[in-house]
């Protein structure tokens, strides 16, 4: 907390680290969510927003918007994100998504998202031991699955 009050002093809260430093100080002031000073947080995200173009700060600025303004609020922001092609396929938008859905009482609509997230998130995880195994030079054979041991 100290050295976030000294960048401010020297001028240096508006910079990347320090608006995340910021964002992580209000959560850690908090004792509950809701003693969260989500305002607070969702207007660092959007100071963050202009310092680097991010759909993940974007995402993270809905989830403070919701829990701030509410849940139609955040929902507005997260279906311009739907059109992101870089969280296509990213099982966090369709899990928040279905998330302010339920809130709105719109549950068909809140159950495929959840159906969506899980699908991606799934796809994600199998990806994963194929990627790390391709950048190792090896196949995907090559990859211990979940809940195989190494000698087996």
């Amino acid at each position: 907390m100290q050295a976030l009050t000294r960048a401010r002093e020297l001028g240096g809260a508006g910079g990347f680290y320090a608006l995340q430093a910021a964002i992580v100080a209000c959560h850690a002031e908090a004792r509950t969510a809701n003693d969260t000073d989500w305002s607070r947080i969702a207007g660092y995200y959007a100071e963050l927003a202009a310092v680097v173009r991010s759909p993940i700060i974007e995402l993270n600025r809905a989830v403070a918007v919701g829990m701030a303004e509410g849940p139609e609020a955040a929902l507005a922001i997260v279906d311009r994100l739907v059109r992101e092609p870089a969280l296509k396929g990213y099982h966090l938008l369709p899990s928040v998504r279905g998330d302010l859905l339920h809130k709105l009482g719109r549950h068909e609509e809140a159950r495929a998202a959840f159906e969506a997230a899980g699908g991606a998130g799934g796809q994600q995880a199998r990806a994963r031991p194929a990627a790390a195994a391709r950048r190792r030079g090896g196949r995907r054979s090559d990859v211990i699955g979940l809940g195989q041991r190494f000698d087996q």
